[in-house]
């Protein structure tokens, strides 16, 4: 089963904005759900398209540190 930074990066690549929205609710990382709520808010609301733009590669990099991390901490374990 796929861990939530790995559904974000699916999902931004994909512009499924829908599950984003439900993976924002669902997730219990904080960080990740305030970034998808600053990223899912400036798509659908006007504003300067740098700063989504900026929002967007925010997350991406979360989510990419995230996955990165999760891996390493399971190779640890096993």
């Amino acid at each position: 089963m796929k861990n939530d930074y790995e559904r974000t990066l699916l999902y931004l690549y994909r512009h499924g904005w829908d599950d984003l929205l439900i993976l924002m609710v669902r997730t219990k990382d904080e960080l990740l759900s305030k970034k998808i709520k600053r990223l899912l808010k400036g798509i659908h609301f006007p504003q300067e398209q740098e700063k989504t733009a900026y929002d967007y590669l925010e997350l991406f990099r979360y989510a990419e540190y995230g996955m990165t991390t999760s891996h390493t901490f399971t190779e640890k374990i096993l």
